[in-house]
Order: structure tokens, then C-alpha cells, then sequence
């Protein structure tokens, strides 16, 4: 019997390459780190010891597919640090309770426009 045990990576399409992983970077606190060769261009970005944003290039003239994932989610710890420094770099986010669940999640959008979530413990909320 199989058992999915958790979500591996997301892979992203752009032709915005360095955009995208100063992004990352900044705002998640994911770098690049080993990626196997390819014969397309991209970046693994780490969390910890787990690449979990894969970013594949493509010419800025193709357009993507349209995408069939809504969004995609990180749990974190540090929700008013974070909120800090959305608010630092005007970075747009809207604060939503999960009902039922001691979850905020708050929802950004990275340089692509891609949809995602952070989910913090609802008593990391600031005063």
C-alpha cells in the first residue's frame, strides 16, 4: 500500500528567473542549493535541507500553460517578523483565520503572481 506522506516540491514555470529567486530569497527565506543538470534551465530553492520551490526557465516569449493549481503552502513560525517585512517591501497579503483550526493563514503572491499561503499557530497573531 502506498502512503503520501507529504508534499515534496512545487514546479514553476518563468521567464523572470533572477526576479524569482531574489523573491524567494527575500520574502522566504529560500535559496538555491544543487540541482541535478538539466537540460533546462532553472533553480532549486531550499527550505532547510528540502528543495522545495523548483523554478524551470522558459523564454520570455512562450506563455505558460494556463495553471491548474489554485495555490500552494508553507507552515512557518514568526508571524510578526514576516508581517514585518511584507510590510517593509509593500508587499500585499491579506490575514485569514482557518475555521475550526487554531491556523492564520496569510496569502501572498509571489513575482509571478503565483498564489500562496503561510500558515502560522493562530497565537502567533500580534496584539
Amino acid at each position: 500500500m502506498t502512503t503520501i506522506q507529504r508534499l515534496d516540491h512545487v514546479n514553476i514555470l518563468t521567464a523572470n528567473m533572477d526576479d524569482m529567486i531574489a523573491w524567494y530569497g527575500d520574502i522566504l527565506d529560500l535559496h538555491p542549493g544543487h540541482r541535478p543538470p538539466f537540460s533546462t534551465p532553472g533553480a532549486w530553492l531550499y527550505c532547510n535541507d528540502i528543495p522545495c520551490v523548483h523554478l524551470v526557465e522558459i523564454d520570455s516569449s512562450r506563455t505558460p500553460k494556463e495553471p491548474q493549481i489554485e495555490h500552494f503552502a508553507f507552515a512557518a513560525t514568526g508571524l510578526p517578523a514576516f508581517l514585518e517585512k511584507l510590510d517593509a517591501r509593500g508587499i500585499a497579503y491579506s490575514l485569514d483565520h482557518v475555521p475550526e483550526m487554531p491556523l492564520v493563514q496569510v496569502n501572498i503572491a509571489d513575482s509571478d503572481g503565483n498564489h500562496i499561503h503561510v500558515d502560522f499557530a493562530s497565537g502567533e497573531i500580534p496584539s
